[in-house]
């Protein structure tokens, strides 16, 4: 089954005429934004003043779009489509910014496309997968503005006074909720000309955020997506409207829009999120809500140690090879209180306890296709979470000894 990838491939010969634009096209958009334009692409401050695609693909320092190491091939494939495709070869782009402010562990870009006379798009550059990107969207559930949301609003209606019309907004991830704030936020007027806004798999908004009349207002223009495994995007998302889709990987690492399936132009939709996944998700979300905003930021700080002292720099490899990461979090979840240590020893096995679950559906799937196997052989997912709850117990034992020898 295709992703973004291959949709392009496929359709991106359509015009917006002939295929008009979909979630899809915003995913596209949305990952196209996490590319590294510094120094090609105007910033605001040259009033409107765009570059094509192809003038992006001419510049000097062109390679420089791809200094994420990790996405270099499928960033290039992405480029490279949508620089070939008529449906947005003749895009172009303005008021790119990306301010890095690493005392306030905050990082905000955004750009603007325009498709078309009739079609342009504003969106905000997400977070991937990193440890820090993740430590940013969980500073989301705070109550009051993070950095990037500061920033979305003006940003915002700076680029309206660039485009003439209605424009739609939109973002992956951290973008998501810039593109959904930056609406609510901004002057009633910029507000009245957002046609759609995209969320894809972006962290959500606290009650009382969401009781505001300008949510009121906006909300039946937002269409959010997020994967079967969201995490990110179920993130204070409590309740309201969204659709499910398909990803060809597992666990957290469905949070990369490289994994959503599409089928004949659109996103494979599921009917739901998974079971045990969204019961993880609820319970999540209303553990934090119980906290106040100085036992938010222990909770989210306290975390963010514990991944960290795992060495490690992204959540795929640290619940991939869980094992390892075990061994080296008991000193970071030692330091703090008892309380605080047993919600981490929680979030920990939520986190590990997504991916057996998939990992279990996966061997029953390959062990109902083989008749031949012995039934009575226990699996390597059996074998896998025995060993996962045997280093728990370890390191449960080691806490308790920690603050034994501490009284």
């Amino acid at each position: 089954m295709a992703t973004i990838l291959e949709y392009l491939k496929k359709y991106g010969d359509y015009s917006l005429e002939e295929k008009p634009f979909c979630d899809v096209d915003s995913l596209v958009l949305s990952q196209l934004s996490y590319l590294k334009f510094d120094g090609i692409v105007p910033g605001p401050e040259e009033n409107g003043v765009s570059v094509s695609m192809k003038d992006i693909a001419a510049h000097a320092d062109y390679d420089k779009l791809y200094a994420d190491e990790r996405y270099r091939k499928d960033n290039t494939a992405l480029f490279t489509g949508v620089l070939n495709s008529g449906r947005f070869g003749k895009m172009r782009l303005w008021n790119y910014v990306n301010l890095i402010e690493p005392e306030q562990e905050s990082q905000f870009s955004a750009v603007v496309c325009g498709l078309s006379e009739e079609l342009t798009y504003v969106v905000f550059r997400g977070t991937d997968e990193s440890i820090v990107g993740w430590k940013e969207d969980l500073n989301l559930a705070f109550s009051e503005p993070v950095p990037g949301q500061l920033h979305s609003v003006p940003y915002l209606e700076q680029a309206a006074r660039t485009i003439e019309g209605s424009f739609y907004v939109g973002g992956h991830s951290k973008g998501g909720n810039l593109a959904v704030y930056a609406s609510m936020y901004c002057s009633a007027a910029v507000r009245e000309r957002i046609g759609r806004i995209y969320d894809h798999d972006g962290p959500g908004f606290r009650p009382e955020v969401r009781n505001q009349e300008t949510w009121q207002e906006i909300e039946g223009r937002i269409r959010k997506t997020v994967p079967r495994s969201s995490l990110v995007g179920m993130l204070l998302y409590i309740d309201g409207d969204y659709r499910v889709v398909e990803s060809k990987t597992i666990g957290l690492a469905q949070h990369n829009p490289y994994t959503w399936r599409v089928k004949n132009g659109e996103f494979c939709v599921a009917d739901e999120i998974r079971p045990r996944r969204k019961f993880v998700d609820q319970a999540l979300n209303e553990w934090i809500l119980s906290l106040n905003q100085e036992q938010m930021r222990i909770f989210v700080d306290t975390l963010y140690g514990v991944v960290q002292a795992s060495e490690t720099d992204n959540l795929i490899d640290f619940t991939a090879h869980w094992f390892q990461s075990l061994q080296k979090i008991g000193k970071a979840i030692g330091e703090v209180d008892q309380e605080t240590a047993g919600v981490m020893m929680q979030i920990m096995r939520a986190l590990f306890e997504m991916l057996f679950l998939h990992a279990k559906e996966q061997a029953q799937s390959k062990r109902n296709s083989k008749k031949s196997r012995r039934s009575d052989r226990k699996t390597k997912w059996e074998l896998q979470r025995e060993k996962f709850e045997e280093g728990m117990a370890q390191l449960e034992s080691r806490l308790k000894l920690q603050r034994s020898e501490k009284k």
